[in-house]
């Protein structure tokens, strides 16, 4: 787990007269949002919308297009939805399903009192009470099955009736967690069957089957312990879904599951990688899926072994420096994707299944780039203190000139488990990093992704050690290069970036000049008190700090624990944190700036009110941009 007139002096540091526009906040803000929502029903054409947002008005607009796939012509589309699949309607069309919240529990004071109606309270006997950026407020996201008459609801039942369970699972779920058998006498839907304190201890989500003729439900996962989601059915009728072993381990490896109703079978078993997403091909001999590899994000296939009656392969398809998402579809030989790098958004493209070769189908943001300089970007190999080699991105700025010195910042990823890919981030953008004349120093530490299942997963528990020689390692690595000025490094992160942050002020020796933490953990006992997805905590720090018997708790607490170490700050540091953010309580970033403030340490704090772990309104965004750059122009020069 992403201003409006800065000096033209602080955007265009390091460019000479003439010389192309860089980006900038206001210029990052306007770019087109494009968001592929499926093919046409008969295959030919992709549906997108593309989002862009005003300034001056404070608003955005979406508008839908269409493109023929044979010969890009496009169009402004109208009822486009019209023109997809509805997953939602059963196959005889006689029934459609949906998710609505339904009142299951007494939260509010007013539900216990009904005549204290301007009571303001909120009761709770049990942990699951807030969310993300939500407070419980006792509905659940139930599933109904709506019987249609002329396309029509004319009766509705809930599937899920009495049972105080979600579905789509809160906070990211979707209409992916909910879809019909191709026969339409069932309908499958993922949910977590635990409630309060349970809830928050585990991930073990299930795939459940109801019968609509009987009114029966099975669970389909029974067994399967982890995470079992996304379910789908191949064009043959079979069942696949994503799974990971261990419960309460959240970021554990990911696999495609296929369930020929008589045995499951692990398509990714002997595979060292994690699945993101998947589709089955046309035909339901193979299943494409997106996964994180070498600091990217490529397209791979593995065969259905029922079909190809042999063990199953996985094969990459695609191979770039750049991130392929959002899978839309395959049409004929290609597969329809979105695609971005570190210096381009989102657009549409497909790959050729056979080459792995890509066009281009849409081209948003082609003006802003044409009339903009970018830095370049590269990877480097670099040697960890265990002897490993680690993949660091670095990114230079515009008109880089290997003559001159720049101030380079080492960025720091969240997660911790989340992968340093080929992303285009509206807020922690590198583009506008090195058009503010800054390099960039982006490591692949341990704990992330496309790097082999064991450098994923060997952060746990380990949250100050060998990543955080992996961060040092990295900077110092660039650092000797003629051009990267060693008076000059900054350090900045959010989430388990914020908590590297807050670590790394207290062990730097001195080697940066200025910090900037995001919503970042800085005293693992509060962190345990107050976070709400308590198997995120059990799982990655240990467990609780009672715990005294339990050595990999106490090393979190102790030796990992960032507020243990704010005696040796000594360096400026900038604190954002949103106000809404649950996940990475507020009481995280208000220790940390009064800690820094009561030493006398150079510090600044940027409140969100209404901003949970991200920064989503645009004009906050703008703010947020404003004061990062201030504040590295401040504390750099």
């Amino acid at each position: 787990m992403k201003r409006i007139k800065l000096a033209a002096g602080i955007l265009c540091l390091g460019l000479t007269a003439g010389a192309q526009k860089v980006m900038t906040p206001e210029m990052l803000l306007q770019l087109g949002k494009v968001n592929a929502m499926g093919l046409t029903k008969d295959g030919n054409a992709v549906v997108y919308s593309v989002k862009t947002y005003s300034v001056a008005e404070n608003k955005s607009t979406t508008k839908s297009y269409v493109m023929m796939l044979a010969d890009g012509r496009m169009r402004e589309g109208q009822n486009v939805e019209s023109m997809l699949v509805n997953t939602k309607i059963s196959p005889d069309g006689k029934y459609s399903i949906s998710s609505n919240e339904v009142k299951m529990e007494n939260v509010y004071g007013k539900d216990f009192y009904p005549d204290l109606k301007n009571s303001d309270v909120m009761i709770y006997d049990n942990l699951a009470y807030r969310h993300w950026d939500t407070w419980e407020d006792g509905s659940f996201g139930h599933v109904f099955l709506n019987t249609l008459k002329d396309g029509k609801v004319v009766d509705s039942l809930d599937i899920m009736a009495k049972e105080w369970f979600d579905c789509p699972q809160k906070p990211f779920g979707g209409d992916e967690d909910y879809i019909w058998k191709p026969d339409g006498k069932e309908i499958l839907y993922v949910t977590k069957k635990k409630a309060g304190k349970e809830y928050a201890l585990s991930t073990n989500t299930d795939i459940y089957s109801y019968n609509i003729e009987t009114k029966t439900t099975k669970n389909l996962t029974e067994g399967m312990m982890g995470y079992d989601m996304h379910p789908a059915y191949s064009s043959l009728g079979v069942l696949a879904f994503t799974s990971m072993k261990t419960d309460g381990n959240e970021s554990d490896k990911n696999d495609i599951i296929v369930d020929n109703g008589t045995n499951k079978i692990n398509l990714t078993r002997a595979w060292d990688g994690t699945v993101d997403d998947f589709v089955w091909s046309n035909d339901g001999i193979k299943i494409y899926f997106t996964a994180p590899v070498d600091g990217t994000i490529q397209l791979f296939e593995v065969d259905y072994p029922a079909m190809t009656k042999k063990m199953p392969q996985v094969k990459q398809i695609t191979k770039g420096d750049f991130d392929v998402h959002g899978i839309v579809g395959q049409s004929g030989n290609t597969m329809i994707v979105g695609r971005t790098d570190m210096n381009h958004a989102n657009e549409i493209y497909s790959v050729d299944l056979t080459t792995g070769a890509f066009k281009q189908l849409t081209h948003v943001n082609d003006d802003v780039y044409k009339g903009i300089s970018m830095g370049k970007v590269e990877s480097k190999m670099v040697t960890t203190t265990d002897g490993l080699q680690m993949l660091v991105w670095v990114i230079y700025p515009p008109n880089f000139d290997a003559t001159k010195k720049y101030p380079t910042l080492l960025y720091c990823q969240g997660g911790p488990q989340s992968a340093l890919t080929q992303f285009y981030s509206f807020r922690w953008n590198f583009q506008l990093m090195a058009a503010n004349g800054y390099i960039i120093v982006a490591p692949n530490r341990r704990g992330m992704p496309g790097n082999g299942v064991k450098w994923n997963a060997d952060i746990s528990k380990d949250y100050g050690g060998q990543n955080m020689k992996d961060y040092l390692s990295a900077i110092d690595a660039v650092s000797k290069e003629a051009y990267v000025d060693k008076a000059r490094l900054g350090c900045v992160g959010a989430s388990f970036g914020g908590y590297s942050v807050y670590f790394l002020a207290g062990m730097h020796e001195k080697r940066f000049k200025s910090f900037i933490a995001h919503d970042g953990i800085f005293d693992w006992r509060t962190m345990y008190g107050t976070t709400e997805e308590m198997w995120f905590v059990n799982n990655d720090i240990g467990g609780a700090y009672w715990e005294k018997e339990n050595a990999a708790a106490q090393k979190s607490y102790s030796d990992f624990n960032p507020v243990n170490f704010v005696k040796k700050w000594d360096t400026p540091i900038m604190i954002i944190q949103g106000g809404k953010d649950y996940r990475v309580p507020i009481e995280q970033g208000l220790s940390a700036f009064q800690a820094a403030q009561l030493q006398g340490i150079k510090s600044k704090l940027l409140y969100f009110p209404n901003e949970n772990h991200w920064i989503l309104k645009e004009q906050d965004a703008l703010v947020w941009q404003r004061e990062f750059y201030k504040w590295l122009k401040e504390t750099m020069n």
